[in-house]
């Protein structure tokens, strides 16, 4: 994959972090990869930009700013697209940044605009903005905007960011799966194009209402999203308040990570975790 996988293989694993919680606890933490060979797919996140961190159990886990992504090695019934979860979007500086990487950069054109993308060796597309993509800002709701939110309407002063996570829910469930996210774990609504979206610190969630039934992520290569979580045993607690049935309780395993399962209404697997993301 080039010099600068190979470059970057070389150097001094890093502390995982994601981003700092927003006013209910929570950011984005992870996605989790069940994929055939997890040294291709390590070199293809490190093409990226993604860096390389401690382990966690059997999983290889890679840094970006605000997400970490884990890879373990197991077999699939598909990659992302298929399920409700279709796929993650991140901004870079520029398309010729990541061919220089090594990778292939697939050009498409939507409605006059243009956006890219890159096929893992699992077979999952990532999504690719450049930096002044006018698919990139997003639109807060009145009342709503932060300083955070507003990162997506600034000009890069990295080299890559996480940018979106998009879901494909029913045909006019779009609304309702904002309002479920928002209500569960805060953040700040919205619009991303003509999607309706929310933002957490260190992810634009982003919602489609589509014709197709579609699977749940659970089994898929993309197997869970994950949340990192502070104070995550009470957190559980008033979700479990809340009507919201757990997968798997809160439990502490002896790594000193919290986490808790839970799947949203259109089959999304999401585990929650405190201690994961690095936080100080």
């Amino acid at each position: 994959m080039g010099l600068g996988v190979a470059t970057l293989a070389a150097a001094v694993p890093l502390s995982a972090q994601v981003a700092a919680p927003n006013a209910a606890g929570v950011a984005m933490g992870h996605l989790h990869f069940h994929v055939r060979d997890v040294v291709a797919d390590r070199e293809f996140w490190m093409a990226l930009g993604a860096r390389p961190t401690r382990p966690f159990g059997h999983a290889q886990v890679l840094s970006f700013d605000g997400l970490l992504i884990l890879l373990s090695q197991g077999e699939s019934s598909g990659p992302a697209a298929g399920s409700v979860v279709d796929h993650v979007a991140l901004r870079v500086k520029s398309f010729t940044q990541v061919e220089g990487a090594g990778l292939m950069v697939e050009r498409r054109r939507i409605e006059g605009r243009e956006s890219g993308g890159v096929v893992s060796p699992s077979g999952d597309r990532v999504e690719l903005f450049e930096d002044r993509a006018v698919q990139v800002p997003f639109a807060p709701d009145a009342g709503h905007s932060t300083p955070l939110a507003e990162r997506h309407n600034r000009p890069l002063d990295v080299a890559v960011m996480p940018h979106h996570l998009h879901f494909d829910v029913p045909e006019g469930a779009d609304r309702a799966a904002q309002a479920w996210y928002l209500k569960v774990f805060g953040g700040v609504p919205g619009t991303r194009f003509h999607y309706q979206a929310m933002d957490l610190p260190g992810m634009n969630l982003n919602f489609s209402g589509v014709p197709t039934k579609l699977a749940p992520t659970k089994g898929r290569t993309l197997d869970h999203v994950g949340f990192e979580v502070k104070g995550l045993e009470a957190f559980c607690r008033r979700l479990t308040a809340a009507g919201i049935r757990l997968d798997r309780p809160y439990s502490l395993g002896t790594g000193g990570v919290a986490t808790a399962l839970l799947t949203d209404p259109w089959g999304s697997s999401l585990e929650l975790t405190e201690g994961l993301g690095g936080w100080k």
